[in-house]
């Protein structure tokens, strides 16, 4: 029960985006370096703090990082984990935003799960206490009834009302996720996390039998001419790009956050983190896999032209100079399938939906339809994978402004007023709620995918540098310096990759946008959020750094 917890709470939208992403460089990048960091980064990481919390009662990784490292590493890793929740919020935020938006089939039927969600809460809580099978019955077969409905929707007078433009969704989810933050939890998120974490087992588990009986062909190259930059999903070179980009599915320093939070809190022994630390992040890399498998599947056309933005004229040249001057007979970018995925799936237009989440569910609906017995059911199971997903993140979202309400909160009640820190204090729970919803939403506003998911990226894994520094630091200070070359092995590659395509990201491609006067708040805020959090990671780094000597000399 506790693997299954664990692997929901860490398993969002990550592993999901960022390998169909990273299939602009091909499959073999992003599928070497999912298996890779799975087992040298990712996993260990997760496994080494779960311990360490598990011993040290639960602790928090700034808690734990104040203790072991130092002081001045405890507050900036606060500080830095803070920052992270944001961006985080914002880059998962604007993948949803890019998914629902002008799509009233998608829009209601994520939208129903929000009221079927109350009620299951109310159903389990007050109606009728403790009927968890009933009020799951309820849910699963309420999921279902909302995909079938919304295509009811689409084709009638309610259409209008559902379909929302990009600034309507941004205020719709950033409602959403103030009000989820600010209920009792049994009343809206237990409930919601608990319905989203069925449809998320059951179709990852789903679209792995779909891959072994499909066993569909990869259509894109195992390189593509992008691996040298220049490529229309993300601005830059495979490396050190594809690892920012993958983020979550091989190594992400979130997991940290939740292998230091409720789950270390609940293991009964200690023999049980290697379960669930190392095992569940090897399912996630499973889900990686399987993610990129569906988007390297589509015909390269077809996915460049779904990522590639197409909505002014200008954008529109730029796309068609892009296809004349990359395509090849062996990298076909003119679109083979386009018109006939956009009359099957019941979407007007699939150009230019940046963000992969279009691109998974035309993916994984291409394979549930391949699958005997299952033709002819293309816009069901693309309007059920965008609910998928949009469920997968809207879970991160409110959950993560919820975590990022409390340590706001914390940190106001150290240095503003003490009532701030207690989470029952309503006045406080609204003020620090709408603090988060609105940094995260500005993000999402000025923002695209070529911006925000660098930077998430970026912010994801200098968490996971944090949290290897922490983790070497502790076989050190406990004797096991002989064990560290673990921890230290995946810290050095992640920090030379991290770091480097930071200043890449500000050089390249946040610093340009200030020349730009349309763009150049955001490329400013860009900017100095990725340069704030490099010197944070490189901060805690040196400490770290300097208590491995001292503990070494000590020796």
């Amino acid at each position: 029960m506790l693997f299954g917890h664990h692997f929901a709470a860490i398993s969002g939208a990550g592993p999901l985006i960022g390998p169909v992403l990273a299939a602009q460089f091909g499959f073999l990048p992003g599928l070497s370096w999912l298996v890779i960091g799975v087992c040298l980064g990712g996993a260990v990481q997760d496994f080494m703090i779960l311990v360490a919390s598990v011993r040290r009662g639960g602790r928090s990784l700034a808690e734990i990082a104040f203790e072991e490292v130092g002081p001045v590493a405890g507050v900036v890793a606060g500080i830095a984990i803070l920052m992270i929740v944001v961006i985080a919020l914002a880059g998962l935020g604007l993948v949803v935003v890019n998914a629902l938006a002008e799509s009233p089939w998608g829009t209601f039927t994520v939208g129903l799960t929000i009221p079927l969600a109350l009620f299951m809460g109310l159903y389990m809580y007050r109606f009728r206490k403790g009927k968890i099978g009933e009020a799951s019955a309820i849910g699963v077969v309420g999921l279902l009834a909302g995909v079938v409905a919304g295509g009811w929707i689409a084709e009638s007078s309610w259409a209008a009302t559902f379909t929302l433009t990009r600034e309507q969704l941004i205020v719709c989810m950033g409602a959403y996720g103030f009000v989820a933050s600010v209920l009792p939890v049994w009343m809206l998120l237990c409930p919601r996390d608990y319905l989203s974490s069925y449809l998320k087992i059951g179709t990852v588990a789903f679209l792995i039998v779909g891959v072994l009986l499909v066993h569909p062909d990869l259509h894109m190259p195992a390189f593509t001419p992008f691996v040298d930059g220049g490529g229309p999903v993300v601005p830059g070179k495979v490396f050190p790009f594809v690892f920012i980009t993958i983020a979550c599915g091989a190594i992400s320093g979130f997991h940290a956050l939740i292998s230091s939070g409720t789950t270390p809190k609940m293991v009964e022994k200690e023999t049980d983190c290697r379960t669930i630390g190392y095992g569940a992040m090897l399912m996630e890399g499973v889900v990686g896999v399987v993610a990129l498998v569906a988007a390297t599947a589509l015909f390269p056309g077809d996915y460049f032209a779904i990522n590639t933005l197409q909505k002014t004229e200008a954008q529109q040249a730029r796309y068609a100079q892009m296809v004349e001057e990359h395509s090849s007979a062996d990298f076909d970018l003119h679109p083979r399938e386009i018109e006939r995925l956009e009359q099957e799936s019941g979407e007007k237009n699939l150009r230019g939906r940046t963000g992969g989440a279009v691109t998974l569910a035309i993916g994984i609906a291409k394979i549930f339809e391949a699958i005997p017995g299952f033709a002819g059911l293309m816009k069901y199971w693309y309007h059920f994978a965008i609910m998928f997903e949009a469920l997968f993140i809207l879970t991160t979202i409110d959950t993560g402004t919820r975590v990022g309400r409390f340590l706001l909160g914390e940190a106001l009640g150290r240095t503003v007023k003490k009532d701030f820190a207690r989470h029952d204090w309503l006045p406080g729970s609204l003020i620090t709620s709408g603090v988060i919803v609105l940094a995260w939403g500005a993000l999402i506003s000025g923002g695209t995918i070529s911006t925000l998911w660098p930077m998430f990226g970026v912010a994801n894994q200098l968490l996971a540098c944090v949290a290897l520094c922490v983790a070497t630091t502790i076989l050190f200070n406990t004797g096991k310096g002989r064990y560290a070359w673990t921890t230290i092995l995946p810290l050095s590659f992640i920090s030379v990759t991290t770091l480097t395509a930071g200043w890449m990201s500000i050089t390249g491609n946040f610093l340009v946008m200030t020349h730009d006067p349309a763009r150049a708040t955001q490329g400013w805020v860009d900017t100095i959020l990725t340069g704030v959090l490099m010197f944070a990671a490189v901060i805690v780094l040196i400490a770290s750094v300097r208590k491995w000597l001292g503990a070494r000399l000590a020796a």
